[in-house]
């Protein structure tokens, strides 16, 4: 146990410089709504002015309330826990109950730690059964957690104030009275506010008298929401973008600029009337002592059977299990679970693998799919044991040590993956096993990050849109860009933010919002269970989907000792799972994934070849290249491509290397011997985390506990660290005869490798799913497909694209037919056969009933010995499901009755004219049987209903393609793009357009497809341009056409149209557009009027990634060499050292050769590690004097090497 070390925070007041005052009304950054605050930033300035405490109050919420105490101790300021709560008249739970609610703010401070449990109980009421709208809280309940808090009567829009404003000093009174009762005399203020508005000034002399006619306390406050009068500007932005509102119509804003983080001087000249309002403040902080208890564990105790403790229980499940594990239990097992075991006892994480096993074997009795595991747990032999993970550590070489380190006290984190659709039901099971106030998921925050900061302030700044989005593409992309880095990197963005006002402006306030609490939302895996109602330790609320939800990051409710784990939905563990039962179903084979054969030649044969849509972590273009380059031969080569697919590996050349020397393309040598059997599996790259560690113990001398420790630290490059490590390293080395020189050269390689290094046993848990994926895609195609359809019926692009690639590959999709369909995807011999669920407005609700009551008919019919039909009617389906009109509709649409309309000589149209009737016929049908059911009437015979088809016209093909496109998603009865497929295979796909746009950003592309909507609209010059969207077999996008080319080719562009579209693609992170340069008639195309070049050629590649394999071309077509003299390079070598191998410099280098496109050829040449790449002729340059100027001024002058002819 350890507290943080307050010394030297209190005695407040006593050197201060200024005038001893202490903020007790504030709002920090978590004010998501209007406050700027940043909590570091806001600390440094308290302590600047000479303020030796601090309080944070925000709205309705405590989430920075240990940011914040932490921060303050660091700097040695004083933290004061609070919040600012609203308080109801109404009971707790009252929702809309008419009238405008009318809802008071009350600072509540808490003053002890038994204040600030009551404190984060009261604010878990107020977000949870106190919700509507705003957290609320009611007299009742602030009276039952009173104690240990100090209370404040707030600001202008607290419930004191407000009486005195409408002139009730009864009210007044009464109010005054209350809280004197309940919380104490010596514990209940009044506060003092002053921003120059009206009101504050009329009930100011009246709020000091009543205090001193009751004998409370005064206290000055300035409710701040910004550190700095001159931050008052990006606050009035952030309250706009909260709004939705622009700054030229904000309807909702603060009066003035006063609302910031004054001096104690500055408050001393606006209350010198009441000086004690003052002193007052500090004499509060010194009250409050709030004292954080870190390194603690509350861990709910697991119930074991009775005579064991959780140690010797899980020593006994583990015994039990090695012989179900190993055939042949070896000394290496037995002494590896030995010490584990007694790492994992001396620790005290017993109970914590035995709550981790015990829902897990919850999941697998519901049938609910478990991953292989997740993270570091797989290098242990116990979760191996225990069924928490399905790896071998010892054959996969996985160290225990990466997952639990003994000689660095924190808490085991066991990364759990079960089947997205029983996620829910885990989390249910846990609250019922340990109580519902034990259980709660993990809150997490959405910044506002550079390039979306700048889009939201450009909007607030009601700025032209091209502007903003050149402003915004200037940011590169990747995690952990910011504004500042772009400011110093990127030459255009310095200059813009120099030269342009506006501009200059915007940049400003992003850079003052930037990194900010945008919103609040629930972490995707994590859960925390604890012995204790959550609420003892951390404030709650209500989730999005209505569950607990703490109001502390993961990391923070993890230092407060409560037990967290992660426990992710993931959809494809359900799709394997769906895919072995259709299997079972249509072929009569139970798949083991399990134990799949790790070398299968299907299996390889198709990820070489790029089939990798639908396989796990492998859909992208950038692995696909990859893999196609890697060409796996089994199960052991996906373990390193997860790990290579990475920015950090693909940016510095680690990929490459790998694959080349993987092909013996490259040599693969070892510094010393001794790291041969380490780095031989990754052919001398140090690829993972766990090869740091094995280096730094069999090299250096290190525990491999010791080893966790240095490779963390290298990983987060903490240089004093390194440096005594280093010396250490060396020592170890020396003492095993290897050459200082290789030492040193050893131990920089793992620094270099360790930030781009990555944990083995994930790479083989995701590797594991990922060759799961793959070989039942290669071995039960339709099956596969249909269990991702039906993971996907939601997502209509998802869905489209899944289906245009089981149209590649052969495989029929039939519709939806009410006979023959399940509630989701199924396989129908070859072809996959259409869920009703998937059927617009259908759902899945429904879609069971339609199912359960066709299974009865079924039945019926057999015990009849009449031929099992199904329904035979519309109204007996109506009869039998409460069906409604639109589902009805969708379903005739859709050609899910077209069996009805067949067997009564009808067709779709008039079948859904007579939808209405058949549902009210079958509706009367179902209320009368349901009254017959006493049995009175069998003996009578009753009508057969009849239904009167009205007598319209059929739908032509169009019209029933439109249908079915509307209600499925794709089409049926045939496709209006498939006279052109062939073509359309050369034309860029749209979906991976859609997937990757940022990628294609500026570049030339050709689209293929048919005109679904279109949009007119004229410009400010009064010219026409259009947004048509144009959808091909798997997606669909947006194209511009500008008025220079609308007016030739707008009569091309109808709905229903097929086009191919010849154009630039347009980017950013939040949506694809094609800017249109040509259209042409899809007619003139498949003529060969028009050549279209084939897409796979056209396609970005990220030059230190893909060099070898990819066959992108240039954007622009290929022109002659332009020669500025009449010297002609043969060829061009570029030298990329170690400061330029990161992405940024791999994007613009693309940029460069492809504008310049050309016959002389370029190599690569990466000086870290001497490898030559050849680039292909997609890469050659004109060898202009601009671009050789272009490439000097990127790489450098000496960089660039000219081959003369």
């Amino acid at each position: 146990m350890c507290t943080a070390d307050i010394d030297g925070v209190t005695g407040i007041g006593e050197e201060a410089t200024m005038t001893p005052f202490v903020h007790l009304h504030t709002h920090t950054e978590y004010s998501l709504f209007d406050g700027i605050s940043r909590i570091k930033d806001l600390v440094a300035y308290v302590k600047e002015l000479g303020q030796e405490a601090l309080a944070i109050t925000d709205h309705g919420v405590m989430y920075g309330s240990v940011y914040l105490y932490k921060e303050a101790l660091k700097q040695g300021i004083k933290p004061i826990i609070g919040c600012e709560v609203y308080v109801t008249e109404r009971e707790l739970g009252a929702q809309d109950l008419g009238g405008k609610e009318k809802l008071r703010h009350l600072i509540l401070l808490a003053e002890t730690n038994e204040g600030y449990r009551n404190l984060s109980k009261l604010d878990t009421i107020a977000n949870t059964v106190g919700y509507w709208r705003k957290p609320r809280v009611n007299r009742a309940a602030i009276a039952q957690y009173a104690d240990g808090l100090i209370a404040l009567s707030a600001c202008i829009n607290g419930e004191l104030p407000q009486a005195l404003l409408a002139g009730d000093e009864a009210k007044a009174r009464e109010i005054i009275e209350w809280y004197i009762q309940t919380f104490g005399r010596e514990n209940y203020f009044i506060e003092l506010q002053d921003h120059g508005l009206p009101e504050e000034k009329a009930v100011r002399e009246s709020l000091i008298a009543l205090a001193r006619e009751y004998g409370v306390g005064v206290v000055a406050t300035n409710d701040f929401h910004y550190i700095r009068r001159e931050d008052a500007g990006a606050q009035n932005v952030r309250l706009c973008i909260s709004t939705g509102q622009t700054l030229d119509n904000q309807t909702f804003k603060f009066a003035n600029d006063e609302y910031y983080c004054k001096s104690g001087d500055e408050m001393a000249a606006l209350f010198s009337d009441v000086p004690e309002a003052l002193s007052n403040t500090v004499a509060i902080a010194e009250r409050c002592q709030v004292d954080f208890v870190f390194g603690e564990h509350h861990l709910p105790a697991f119930q074991v059977p009775e005579g064991f403790t959780a140690q010797t229980y899980l020593r006994k499940l583990c015994e039990e299990a090695l012989p179900t594990r190993y055939d042949v239990i070896s000394n290496e097992v037995r002494e590896r679970l030995e010490y584990e075991l007694g790492i994992i006892e001396s620790m005290g994480f017993s109970d914590y693998f035995l709550i981790v096993m015990d829902f897990i074997a919850y999941a697998r009795s519901q049938d609910i799919a478990v991953g292989p595991g997740r993270g570091s747990a797989a290098g242990s032999i116990v979760a191996y044991l225990l069924g928490i993970t399905n790896l071998d550590p010892l054959v996969h070489g996985l160290l225990f040590e990466r997952f639990l380190n003994p000689e660095r006290i924190s808490m085991p984190d066991i990364d759990t993956d079960i089947g997205y659709k029983g996620r829910a039901d885990v989390i249910d099971y846990l609250a019922r096993k340990y109580g519902s106030e034990h259980v709660a998921q993990i809150i997490t925050f959405g910044t506002m990050a550079a390039k979306a900061v700048v889009r939201d302030v450009g909007r607030v700044m009601n700025l032209p849109y091209p502007d903003v989005d050149r402003i915004a593409k200037m940011i590169p992309g990747g995690p952990g860009v910011t504004l500042a880095d772009t400011l110093e990197s990127v030459k255009e963005f310095r200059t813009a933010y120099d030269s342009e006002p506006q501009i200059h402006q915007l940049i400003d306030y992003a850079l003052a919002l930037e990194g900010l609490s945008r919103h609040a939302g629930t972490h995707a895996a994590g859960i925390v269970i604890s012995k204790d109602p959550v609420a003892e330790h951390v404030p709650l609320q209500k989730s999005a989907d209505d569950y607990l939800q703490t109001q502390y990051e993961k990391d923070t409710v993890e230092e407060l000792g409560l037990l967290k784990m992660d426990l992710l939905g993931l959809r494809n563990l359900t799709v394997i799972q769906e895919t072995v039962e259709l299997i079972r179903n249509n072929r009569g084979i139970i798949v083991d994934v399990d134990h799949l054969p790790e070398t299968d030649p299907e299996t390889c044969a198709m990820l070489c070849e790029g089939d990798t849509v639908g396989v796990f972590q492998s859909e992208s273009s950038g692995f696909t290249a990859l893999l196609k380059q890697l060409r796996p031969e089994g199960f052991a080569d996906l373990i390193p491509m997860v790990a290579l697919y990475r920015p950090g590996p693909l940016g510095s050349g680690m990929a490459e290397d790998f694959i080349r020397r993987r092909h013996g393309d490259a040599q693969v040598e070892y510094l010393h011997p001794l790291l041969e059997p380490i780095l031989k599996e990754t052919f001398g790259v140090i690829l993972y985390q766990e090869q740091v560690m094995q280096i730094s113990s069999v090299l250096g001398g290190f525990t491999l506990g010791e080893a966790d420790l240095l490779r963390r630290a290298m990983g987060k490059k903490k240089e004093d660290v390194l440096m005594a490590q280093r010396d250490r390293f060396l020592a170890g080395a020396e003492q095993k005869g290897i050459p200082t020189m290789i030492a040193n050269h050893v131990f920089d390689q793992m620094v270099y490798f360790a930030g781009y290094g990555f944990n083995k046993s994930h790479s083989a848990c995701y590797g594991l799913i990922a060759w799961q994926t793959a070989y039942l895609k290669a071995h039960y195609r339709p099956e596969f497909m249909a269990a991702m359809m039906s993971s996907y019926k939601e997502n209509s692009d998802k869905l489209s694209h899944y289906i245009a690639d089981c149209r590649l590959h052969g495989i029929r999709v039939l519709g939806p037919d009410i006979n023959q369909s399940a509630v989701d995807f199924t396989v129908e011999k070859e072809a996959i056969r259409f869920g009703l669920s998937a059927v617009k407005n259908v759902g899945d609700g429904l879609a069971e009933a339609i199912v359960k009551a066709r299974e009865n008919i079924l039945q019926e019919e057999q015990a009849k010995g009449d031929t099992p039909v199904g329904f035979r009617s519309l109204i007996e389906l109506a009869e039998h499901v409460a069906v409604n009109k639109r589902a009805a509709e969708s379903l005739v649409r859709a050609g899910a009755m077209d069996h009805l309309a067949d067997a009564e000589g009808i067709h779709r149209a008039q079948i859904y004219e007579a939808v209405p009737e058949a549902i009210r016929i079958g509706t009367t049908e179902r209320e009368n049987a349901n009254s017959l059911q006493t049995g009175l009437f069998d003996d009578i015979p009753l009508a057969t209903p009849t239904l009167t088809y009205p007598n319209v016209p059929a739908w032509d093909l169009a019209t029933r393609l439109a249908g079915e496109k509307e209600t499925l998603g794709f089409y049926v009865s045939g496709h209006p793009l498939s006279p052109y497929e062939e073509i359309l295979r050369k034309a860029t796909p749209i979906y991976e357009l859609r997937e990757n746009g940022e990628t294609y950003d500026q570049r030339k592309v050709w689209i293929g497809g048919t005109v679904t909507a279109l949009r007119r609209l004229l410009t400010k010059r009064n010219e026409q341009m259009g947004f048509a969207t144009v959808e091909d077999f798997g997606a669909n996008i947006e194209v511009v056409v500008f008025p220079n080319l609308w007016e030739d080719v707008s009569a091309l562009l109808a709905v229903d149209a097929s086009v191919l579209i010849e154009g630039r693609t347009q980017a950013n992170e939040r949506e694809t557009k094609i800017i249109a340069q040509a259209v042409y008639p899809l007619e003139l195309v498949a003529n060969q009027t028009v050549v279209v070049p084939e897409w796979d050629t056209m396609r970005p590649a990220t030059l230190l990634g893909e060099a070898q394999s990819t066959t992108a071309t240039s954007n622009a077509p290929v022109s002659e060499v332009p020669l500025a003299d009449d010297r002609v390079p043969k060829a061009i070598d570029l030298h990329i050292d170690a400061a330029h191998e990161g992405v940024s410099v791999s994007q613009a280098l693309a940029t460069i050769l492809t504008t310049h496109h050309g016959t002389i050829p370029v190599t690569l040449i990466v000086e870290r590690t001497g490898l030559t790449v050849p680039m292909n002729e997609a890469y050659y340059i004109d060898g202009s004097r601009e671009v050789i100027t272009q490439l000097q001024a990127l790489l450098g002058n000496t960089k660039v090497g000219i081959k003369e002819a």
